[in-house]
Order: structure tokens, then sequence, then C-alpha cells
């Protein structure tokens, strides 16, 4: 294995006894399955809440006693909090207040005004979820999360570290300025991207709109080509895609990212410390599935990101990219050991 992600993985578990089950970094879901991936959990959160959060009313689940240490799991795109609807009441019933937030343009949350720019910019969406833990009155969380959740997790951790207990990134560093985006990658890579250049068009900001359900079933499935999802998995999530923001909120993303629209001013200063592409020192463990169909870098690429204990861990079995929801058991741990330090 690659020499950077083995001498920070042995800084991780020199500190931290007790997390030897998986000190090889690979947890194997195979052996604990027969036949197929499963299809879905029929799992379902109790009432949503709602809370005030800067410029939005956040509507989350939230499990786990009141009191308990806090751990905030964030979705991706075009996933929603059901990713995690397996993983909580693990995380519960080891004491954790577990708090999932729809993300701006999901589910319940929305906008307070009308005025506000329907900005999909990845440290606005970090910058939601410090809004939510003033809310709530959570000081300091582990911070964790997939696709979008991931990166989102990932610049809490870099720009505010002091509210991290630790943080879980699903496909490891994915901190990127605008510049970084400019860069063309080999054709093979661009090919991955297929949906932002198509996003980059009017064409694709209609098609989108007109056809989101059927956009994001087959984002599932190409993503994640291995995972036997059902239709009630599907079309619980997908839900949350009927937001009145979301198509916005998507289409500004991609297109923020290859510099084709303007993030806010009120920004500019955190983004700047983002382009220069920040270390991580929390503890850290990243996660990557042995079948993950969507683009993502590879260990090796992003070990020195992180500066303090860290481990990586690849969870086989045929797990794509929303492992939380594929392979619930596998994040959950990893949840409480990048804790446990």
């Amino acid at each position: 294995m690659n020499q950077d992600i083995d001498q920070h993985r042995r800084k991780f578990f020199g500190v931290a006894a007790g997390t030897l089950a998986v000190g090889l970094g690979v947890i194997d879901l195979a052996s604990a399955e027969t036949g197929s991936r499963p299809s879905g959990s029929s799992a379902s959160f109790g009432p949503i809440k709602q809370v005030h959060a800067g410029v939005l009313n956040v509507g989350y689940a939230e499990a786990g006693p009141s009191n308990g240490p806090a751990a905030i799991l964030l979705h991706g795109w075009p996933y929603d909090i059901h990713a995690f609807v397996d993983v909580a009441p693990i995380l519960a019933k080891a004491g954790y207040r577990v708090i999932i937030p729809y993300l701006r343009g999901y589910g319940s949350t929305h906008f307070l005004s009308g005025e506000t720019p329907r900005n999909g910019e990845p440290v606005a969406m970090a910058a939601d979820i410090i809004a939510l833990m003033d809310s709530l009155g959570i000081e300091r969380a582990v911070v964790a999360g997939f696709d979008w959740g991931a990166r989102t997790a990932d610049i809490i951790a870099a720009l505010w570290p002091e509210r991290c207990r630790s943080l879980v990134s699903v496909s490891g560093y994915l901190i990127s300025g605008q510049a970084a985006g400019s860069a063309p990658l080999p054709p093979q890579a661009e090919l991955q991207w297929w949906y932002q250049f198509y996003f980059a068009t009017e064409r694709g900001f209609a098609g989108y709109a007109k056809y989101t359900h059927d956009f994001a079933r087959l984002i599932w499935k190409l993503a994640s080509p291995q995972w036997k999802f059902d239709d009630a998995t599907f079309n619980r999530s997908a839900a949350a895609l009927d937001n009145k923001d979301h198509v916005a909120i998507t289409i500004h993303n991609y297109r923020w990212r290859l510099g084709l629209a303007k993030g806010e001013a009120k920004y500019e200063g955190l983004e700047q410390k983002l382009a220069a592409a920040p270390v991580i020192n929390v503890p850290t463990i990243t996660m990557e599935g042995d079948a993950n169909g969507a683009p993502h870098p590879d260990a090796s690429a992003y070990a020195r990101k992180f500066a303090g204990r860290y481990d990586y861990r690849m969870v086989t079995g045929g797990i794509g990219h929303n492992l939380p929801q594929e392979a619930p058991e596998a994040f959950a741990r990893a949840v409480i050991d990048s804790d446990g330090v």
C-alpha cells in the first residue's frame, strides 16, 4: 500500500488502541452477505425538525441522547438524509447526538428570504452547517459525509477545526477552488464528469429541471453499479429533490466549479484560504468503496493533506459511491473510531 498512507495509519493507530479490528484499513462486507447487495432498508426517521440557521430554515433528523457528543452527518448529490437512516441508530446506541440536516436545496430546508442568492458554492454549504451548530448550541462535533457532504465536512475541518471533534470523509480530500477546477483533466477523467458539462448549458438546466428524478436514478446506478436499490428506497430520497431551489442550487454548484458562475462576495476571504488547499489537522478517517463508479481521487493523492491522526479504509464487497447507505456499519464504525483517539 502507498507509503504515505501507511505512515499516516501508523500515526493514527499508534494512539488509537481498540481499533485493531480494522488495523489493515480494509473492511470486508462481502463475507457477511449472501447473494446480491441488499436493496435497501425500510427504516425511517422520526418527525423532521426545523430550526433557523443563518440564511436558512434547516430541516434535520435527530437521534440519540440530547446531551451526547454530537455527530453531524452530511449527504451528497443527488441523495438525501436517508443515506444515513441505518447509520443513525448505531451511533445513537453508542451515545451520540446524531444530527442529519438536509443541505440547502433539499427536503424541507428553505431560504428565509427570496432575495438570498441560490448559491451552490461549497463554502456556503459549510457555513450553513456552522450556523446550524450555533443554532443548536453545538460547540464541537464529528463531521462526516460523502459526495457534497464529504466536501462540506472537509471544508469545515479546514476552516473551523476548533468546531470539529474529528472528520470522516468518503473519497478523502475534496477541497478545490475555481482555479483548480479550470485545469483540464485527461480525457477519461473528463468523461466521468459528463454531467458537469451538461449542466454548463441552458439545455442542461432545462433537462435537469424536467427530468430531475430520472437524472438522479441514473446517477445512483452509475455511481453504485453493484447496489441493487429498490424503487421504494430511491423514491424515499428522490422526494427531497422536489425542493423548489434544488435545481438552481445544483446548476450553480457545478457551474461555479468550472468558473462559469460567481460566488458571493462575503465568502471571498474563505475561498482564498481554500484555494491554497489547506492541510487538515483534526483526527480523520477517509473511506472508499471498492465499487465506486463516481469520479474520485486515489487515496495516495491526498494522504499528505491530513496532518493529524489519520486512517484510510477501503470497504469491499461491491460498495459504491453512497457508502453510508450501502455499508452503514462500516461508516458508523469510522465515526466512532475517528472520535475515540
